[in-house]
Order: C-alpha cells, then structure tokens, then sequence
C-alpha cells in the first residue's frame, strides 16, 4: 500500500496557544531560532533530526512555513512580467518547500508514533490544512496567471516533463475549484474543510477501536491449535498484572494466527466478532461519519461538473470512468464466486452438521492446506525471518538494477526499532530508506510505502535525494527467537519494496511528477510486480534458510508452496472484489439520502451474490482505504486489481526473457520506475512491454482461469 503525501494548511496564532497551551510572545527570530523543523538539517543527507524534534515544536513551524508560503504565491502573483512558465508555472511548483518538508514529517509519524498530543494537533492542523491549500487552488489571480500560460502552451517551446508540468497543474487547479463562482468556491471550502475534520475522526476511531480490545486467555487449554511462536508472543504482550495469561489483540500478526490456529470455536468466534464490529456503534462509532463522507463527496464533485465521486476520481486515473472499473472487477468476480461456493462446500463437508460461519474460514483453510498439501503455513515461519527476507529484497534489487544497501548508524531514526540504508548506484547515495518492521500501539495497522522527502532537482538542476520509509506491522521478536513471518507477510514486504524501487530510482526534474506520484491505478503496479520474486522457487532457494540452522528451506516445501500457490484464491479474490464493488457503489451514487452503512453494504453484496460465510476485507466501519484521506483510496479500491493486470502481464517478459535478465530489468527502470507521472503511463507501458496488457495472465495466475 502506497500512503498519500499530505498537504498542509493554514492555521491561527489562536488556535496553536489553545492547543500548546502556551502564549504567543516568542519574537518570529526566537520561534525559528529555537525550532528544528525550521532550521536548516546539518545531519547526513539532511534527513530528518528526529531525536531533536518535539510535539510543541510543530504548530508554530506549520505557521511560519504557511506564512511563507502565501508570501511565495503573493511573488507569484504581484509580480509585473506576462505570465510563463518560468515565473508562473515552475516558481508555483518550487514554492512551498518548507510547508511540504514539515507536512510529510508530521503525518508520517502521526501514522507511526501517535499519542493523545500529536493527536491534539492533528485535530487542529488537519481542517486548517484544507483551508490552506484551497486558499491557493481558489486564488483568481494565480490561477488566472496559469490560465494564460496554459492557452498558450504551444509558444513557450516546452519540453515533455515541462509541459506535462504545465498540464498537471492546470487542471488540478480546475479539480481545487479554480473555475466556481464565488459562492460556490464559499461552499466547496466548507466542504473540503469537514471532509479532513471526518476522515481524521474516522482513523482515529479505527485505531482507538484496536487497542480497546483484548481477548485474554487463562486457561492454557483454550490455547490448543496455535503455533508455539504465536503462544509466546501472546504471552510477551501481556503486562506484569497478566503473568500466567495470553494476550491476543485486533493487530494482524495476533489475530490472523488466532483465527487460523485455533481449535477452540468459541474464543474464534469472540475475537472474530470484536475484529468485525470496530467502529459499528458504541464509544468509537464510525457510522455517522460514513453517511457524512459519502454526502460531501458527492456534493463536492457535482459542485466541479461531475456527476458522482467515482467520476471526479476516475477521470483523473488510467480507468477514466466507472463502467471500465465494473468492467475490471466483474470479470474478476463471476470465476471467484463460483471458486469461493466450492471451497465452502468443501469446508462445510469437513465440519458436518455444524454450519461454517465466517470465525471458522481461515481455520479450515489452514485444515485443508495441511491435509491436501501437507503444508503448514506456520512450518514455513522459521525460513522466513525479517532479516532474510529484507535481504531478499536486497538481493533482487541488487540483480535487477545493480543496487547496494548499506546500513548506516548514523542517521537519526524515530524510533529505536527503525533501520536506516543507504542505497548505492554506481558507487554513488541515490536514496535514503527506512524500515519500520514491528507493529505497536501507536501505529496504524497494515504495511505501506511513505516518503520524508521525494527525488526532484532544486532550481540550479542539482539532483535531490529521496527519503523513502516503509512501515510494517509484522510480530516483534520474543526472547527465544527472532521475527518469524508467514508466506503472506513474505509476499507484503516485497511488495512495499516495490514501492521503494518506485520512488528511490526516480529521475524527474519536479517533486509533483516524481516517483510514485502517479494515478491511483497505476501506483500499486510496481510493488504487485515485486512479489514474483518473493514467490519465485529459484529465489527462494536463495534466501528462504532456516533461523536456527541456516539451511536452505527443502525442495519439497517449495514444491508445497507451488502446488498450494492457488488454494484459496476463491476467498482471497471475493473479499478484495467484495470491497472494491463497496467502494464502488458508495461512490456511484449520484443522489446520497440519509442511509445505514450496515443495511448499505447488506444489500450491495447480496446484489452481488457474496455468499454469508465471507465479508468484504474491510466493512464499511473500519475501511481506512477509503473513509480516511491517508489512505486516499475513496473510488479507488480497484487499483490493487487494475494494477495486478499489468504486473501478471508485465512479469511475462521475465518469464520469456528470464528472471534476472538485465535487458528487461533495466527497460522496466527505464520507462516504468524511473517516469514518474512525466509521460502517459499506457504509452510508458507499451515501450516496456511492446503492447497493451492483457487480463489473462492474472486470471491465470490466480487459478481463475484454466491454463
């Protein structure tokens, strides 16, 4: 997953001293004197100076840095020249430096080290955030100035990158409002202003929701089924007060483990119950908050010409419009339901007169594994330590794009478990990359891809460097053993090195083109296409060794895997298309009434034929892919498909050309990661691939097609 880059906003001198709880007599000289986040960063590769950085430090940086800013674009606009893309267009694109800087430290943490007063600002600085950069997409007189440098493109003798620059910024200004009326830029403001305001509340909800819950086992037999690891690390996340008892939590390395291990259907069904219900009522509800979303959104894009969300989303991806996006999903979908039916009967069958409900899924997938593959996921653990799978990585990109990783114990980290690397091309530092493995209370769950700082060039054409972190939530090491993952966490930390390859080889002139700051659909391509290495059985020989013994995981395991590689691809598929086809309908919604999220999402999967036994992979309540603006994929869900279609095709070259073929790998640096969003992502694509991609291959892959 790819974690959208925030922009800040303006904010009060009242509202920080209701915030800090301090007065606001510090002179501008103190305020930037005393405060790093305004400071120039004299640390290696000027990353950022985390252990000097505190919470009462970000408020007044935001201010300075939001004065600044409006004083770049008041220079923009005063100034007496014609407008060019020089003094319009590029100066626009290098203003706001500082605000950006500060933005991207700030959400990034409030996504890995939150705590009640980052919280605070957050609360504070979000809506003000969004009246901040609308106070720049509304400016007349800039926009004016764009306007007449966009009509006459054809004059100023562009360059590609330039004149994609160009087109970019006009229209994300006519998509910020810059063409309403007067009254309707007040409205489209308002809007902007309580969308942030609700999908913060909707995170926190989420989070909140997590860490309220814990399913405590005292009775050491109502552990049977469950790996020793997943034991001992329920018995590390007990406190003093627990000693003797287990400890199973909403986080993914605690909870799935649970629902696939153990024997004992109750305490399933309990945990099962409180992971499906977060934010459905109670002290975290999050249901009001979804009507209010859906509202807006719908409200917002009719306000810019669109007739739903979906449409003022999609005209901005490679899909363009939501019938190609049905399209997609539901030819997904109609092999996946008829392969989810047959694993259903097959489980069904295996607990008799019972009836399978959805606490009992992922334990008599895991049965069935066992007894028709002989393959336990949890014997595949001890192949699989963090440490060799990151080296893995390493390793791949080392064959692929000739890259080094060199760890570095100098560079500030803002947490003790965070890993810094120096990455080297050709002798030379091209990006910095952290690596977050360990869940913990205060980060938000899943795995994603984030950036300090993007690749881009200063005014001079000196080449910046990117500072890429990626963050996992994988189980921390207990004292008897390192972090162990199954094949699943194997897979996801490849795919977010996908993600990293995608912003640190980079090589674009603006920071807005740079990287992964490319259409929704397209983003997840890079890091899809990262776990055919992972699952690849030559490359596993070389890195899959036991963390005891250090041998080579058995050709026999392989084999297993391979054989496995399908099993289950019914469920995996319906739940992820389940979703998506959620995600979709709330956003195709043209006229939005007061409406129940429960009996929304009821009647939308029955629509659609999912059988009761399996959920959508999020329900409504707790889907942070498209109810929070981190995330940012409202009408956007589909990507992970879109992007899989180019991947299983993309990949097909390697199967023909071979693996580590450097030819192919450095066509794909050349016109896939190295573009950015500087040319048509299709046109990028065919260079590589010689055609447009093809669905079979993904059908293929997933065992949805025969081959």
């Amino acid at each position: 997953m790819y974690l959208t880059k925030k922009k800040s906003l303006k904010i009060s001198v009242v509202a920080f001293a209701a915030v800090m709880g301090c007065g606001c007599n510090n002179s501008k000289e103190d305020t930037e004197m005393n405060n790093p986040l305004l400071q120039t960063w004299n640390t290696r590769y000027q990353t950022p100076p985390f252990d000097l950085i505190k919470e009462e430090h970000y408020l007044p940086a935001f201010e300075v840095a939001i004065n600044k800013h409006n004083a770049e674009i008041e220079q923009i606009t005063s100034q007496k020249e014609s407008p060019t893309f020089a003094n319009t267009i590029e100066a626009l694109e290098y203003s706001g430096d500082l605000l950006e800087r500060i933005s991207l430290l700030f959400f990034n943490l409030l996504e890995t080290n939150n705590n009640e007063q980052m919280q605070a600002i957050a609360d504070t600085i979000s809506p003000r955030l969004s009246n901040h950069t609308d106070s720049v997409n509304l400016n007349e007189k800039l926009f004016k100035r764009i306007k007449t440098v966009y009509e006459n493109r054809e004059k100023e003798h562009l360059n590609g990158e330039q004149m994609k620059l160009l087109e970019e910024t006009y229209k994300n200004f006519i998509r910020g409002g810059a063409n309403l009326q007067s009254s309707q830029k007040e409205r489209f403001t308002a809007i902007n202003e309580e969308i942030a305001k609700l999908t913060l509340k909707f995170n926190k909800n989420v989070l909140d929701a997590t860490n309220a819950y814990q399913l405590v086992i005292e009775n050491e037999a109502d552990l049977a089924g469950l790996p020793p690891s997943v034991i001992a690390a329920a018995a590390q996340n007990s406190d003093s007060s627990q000693k003797t008892k287990w400890v199973f939590t909403l986080d993914n390395p605690s909870l799935l483990p649970f629902l696939q291990y153990a024997d004992n259907r109750a305490k399933r069904e309990s945990i099962w119950r409180a992971y499906s219900s977060r934010c459905n009522g109670g002290e975290f509800d999050n249901n009001l908050i979804i009507n209010q979303l859906v509202k807006l959104r719908a409200e917002r894009a009719q306000l810019l010409g669109y007739r739903t969300h979906a449409d003022f989303v999609l005209s901005d991806n490679m899909a363009k419009n939501s019938q190609a996006v049905y399209d997609l999903l539901l030819a997904v979908w109609q092999p996946a339901l008829e392969k989810v039916k047959q694993e259903r009967d097959i489980y069904q069958r295996k607990m008799g007169t019972k009836k399978l409900q959805p606490w009992d899924w992922r334990y008599y997938t895991e049965l069935i594994r066992k007894q028709e593959y002989n393959l336990n996921e949890d014997s595949l653990r001890p192949y699989f330590a963090v440490e060799n799978v990151k080296d893995a990585a390493f390793m791949c990109a080392q064959k692929l794009y000739g890259l080094s990783f060199q760890k570095s114990e100098k560079i500030p980290v803002y947490d003790s478990n965070v890993v810094v690397y120096e990455v080297i091309d050709n002798e030379k530092v091209i990006a910095i990359l952290y690596m977050d493995f360990y869940t913990r209370p205060s980060k938000g769950s899943g795995a994603w891809m984030t950036e300090f700082r993007v690749q881009h060039q200063t005014k001079k054409g000196e080449n910046v460097i990117p500072l890429i972190s990626l963050v996992f939530n994988f189980p921390p090491p207990t004292a008897q053993q390192p972090s162990l993952l199954n094949f699943d966490e194997t897979e996801t930390l490849f795919h977010e090195f996908g993600h990293a390859l995608h912003g640190m080889l980079s090589k674009c002139r603006y920071a807005s083109l740079a990287g992964t700051a490319v259409p929704r659909d397209f983003v997840e391509f890079p890091s899809q296409f990262m776990e055919n290495w992972a699952r690849n059985k030559d490359v596993m020989k070389m890195y899959a060794k036991h963390y005891q013994t250090g041998e080579p995981i058995p050709d026999n395991l392989i084999q297993q895997i391979e054989k496995a590689r399908n099993y289950g691809q019914g469920f995996i598929n319906t739940e992820l298309i389940a979703a998506s086809l959620l995600d979709m309908d709330y956003h195709t919604m043209e006229t939005v009434p007061d409406f129940s999220p429960n009996d929304f999402e009821k009647a939308a999967m029955h629509r659609y034929g999912l059988i009761e036994e399996v959920l959508p992979r999020y329900k409504s309540q707790y889907f942070k892919h498209i109810f929070t603006s981190a995330m940012g994929y409202s009408a956007g869900y589909y990507a992970y498909t879109w992007s899989a279609v180019l991947e299983a095709d993309a990949f097909e070259l390697f199967k023909q050309n071979g693996l580590f073929d450097t030819k192919t790998a450095q066509s794909f640096r050349k016109n896939i990661l190295e573009k950015g969003n500087t040319c048509d992502l299709m046109q990028c694509y065919i260079a590589f691939r010689g055609k447009e991609p093809d669905i079979h291959p993904l059908l293929k892959n997933r065992g949805l097609e025969n081959e």
